[in-house]
């Protein structure tokens, strides 16, 4: 194909399910509705409540921000790509979508790292975790939390832009910029030493922060007392499950991004594929809604509030 002919991606793993397409439609629009509202719900709950302004609930707010961003920048185009018989995608919208793909993993690996961070100063150092975590150092890391993926991704983008297209075949049912880089005509060098270095610095930086945070915590857990051990489970056992559900996902994109999956059901490939977009947006407002006492209570009121209301309304 003459490079220059190249204005649209083929995404190359939808497949003609008939009738069966409106039924995916219909479950992935449930879905999305139930990310929309829980995660509604929660940042309002959160908003709402003075109670609720302390440091966790201000990053547990950002994350529920990152999960509505997330999945408004992929439930949408899943539906229309479902309904639709033609699953092409122009070269502007590609690198868009590739940039919220980004962006959202980006913003959630960050948040759930500081909130590691401040579960361990909340139960490592509990009598200096005001002073520590004040409210001012609580919006300076939430700026980072938004600022640091946003600058990473856009300079990721502006990489792969300019970048002559030999191929328009991407085996994905969305843009992925791993895959768009694999289609380039020439040297992608520049790219991939970027894609390695940021890989490296960022995982790994990851990795350490968050292991670190856990083994000072576990620490304290074994060597503290009964209520020290089940005050440290109630408040990290929320943040422990999302990061690990959040981590299985990424490393199942990643390894079908780079290996050869062939030999693996077509199916299960583009679950797994989007198990971080779909599922972490439910996973994380369920796990922290039913675990988190005050948050619990707070979204029961408030639902019990709207339902009278309603209620009333129609009398």
């Amino acid at each position: 194909m003459n490079s220059t002919s190249v204005s649209f991606f083929t995404l190359n793993h939808y497949r003609d399910v008939g009738l069966l397409k409106y039924l995916y439609f219909l479950i992935l629009l449930m879905l999305y509705v139930v990310c929309l509202c829980s995660n509604l719900l929660l940042i309002v709950v959160i908003c709402m409540n003075r109670s609720l302004h302390e440091p966790m609930y201000l990053f547990l707010c950002s994350l529920f921000v990152n999960e509505l961003y997330g999945a408004t920048g992929l439930f949408p185009f899943l539906l229309i790509q479902v309904l639709s018989d033609v699953h092409t995608i122009s070269l502007p919208l590609c690198f868009l979508q590739i940039y919220f793909v980004f962006t959202y993993g980006n913003v959630e690996m960050v948040n759930l790292t500081i909130m590691s961070y401040d579960r361990y100063l909340a139960i490592c150092h509990p009598l200096q975790y005001n002073t520590r975590m004040s409210l001012k150092k609580v919006g300076k890391l939430i700026a980072l939390i938004w600022l640091f993926p946003f600058i990473e991704v856009a300079v990721m983008v502006s990489l792969s832009r300019p970048l002559t297209m030999c191929g328009h075949i991407i085996n994905k049912v969305y843009c992925d910029n791993y895959s768009v880089v694999k289609l380039a005509c020439f040297d992608t060098v520049v790219n991939n030493v970027y894609g390695i270095f940021y890989t490296i610095i960022f995982v790994g930086l990851v990795i350490f922060l968050n292991g670190f945070s856990y083994i000072k915590i576990f620490k304290v857990c074994f060597s503290g007392s009964k209520q020290t051990r089940q005050k440290a489970l109630s408040t990290c056992s929320p943040h422990l499950a999302s990061l690990i559900n959040f981590s299985f996902g990424c490393f199942f994109e990643i390894v079908q991004s780079r290996f050869d999956m062939s030999n693996v059901l077509l199916t299960l490939r583009i679950f797994l594929s989007v198990y971080f977009f779909i599922c972490q947006p439910i996973f994380n407002p369920l796990i922290y809604g039913f675990n988190l006492t005050k948050i619990r209570i707070l979204c029961r009121g408030l639902l019990c509030q709207w339902c009278l209301r309603t209620a009333a309304g129609e009398c």
